[in-house]
């Protein structure tokens, strides 16, 4: 299952990322939720989780966490890890930090440069690919999981 929408602009992109949570949120995490975030340097991924924070109640800064790696939220009950391997420079160095741990029951994981911690993530549930075209942002996503098509399909609505 996949979807495509174009984003006009910052504040799409972040609209975009708030139905991603909001369907993460309506369907549940029991086993967890791991995303993979694709796009080159500027594409909107830290925007895009920006917006997947905003539905889970985060109201202050996100940055990304390019030198730190992870940055953890936790909103009630709920854990959002957010990721940004960029700077990774082996994915061994990811073992070394206990990253198993942060792909837990009930959180969800927004990983931006998940290729560079090849053998050592999870598989992804559902994937995100920003990239620019001429004007604006375009938004593919994918899922590779049952629990990513039940979000997927809880997202389309959300989207219009």
């Amino acid at each position: 299952m996949e979807l495509n929408r174009e984003l006009v602009d910052e504040e799409a992109t972040v609209a975009a990322g708030e139905a991603l949570g909001r369907a993460c949120l309506a369907v549940g995490m029991p086993a967890g939720m791991t995303v993979h975030l694709h796009g080159q340097l500027g594409a909107g991924k830290t925007t895009f989780c920006r917006g997947v924070l905003r539905a889970f109640g985060h109201r202050g800064a996100v940055k990304s966490p390019t030198y730190t790696l992870v940055e953890p939220y936790e909103a009630g009950a709920q854990r959002v890890y957010h990721f940004d391997l960029y700077r990774l420079g082996d994915p061994e160095e990811l073992e070394f930090m206990g990253v198993r741990d942060y792909f837990s029951p009930g959180s969800l994981s927004l990983v931006e440069w998940p290729e560079r911690g090849a053998g050592v993530l999870p598989p992804a549930d559902l994937v995100v690919e920003l990239s620019v075209p001429q004007r604006g942002r375009a938004l593919h996503l994918y899922t590779q999981s049952g629990q990513g098509e039940r979000v997927l399909s809880a997202i389309a609505p959300l989207l219009g």
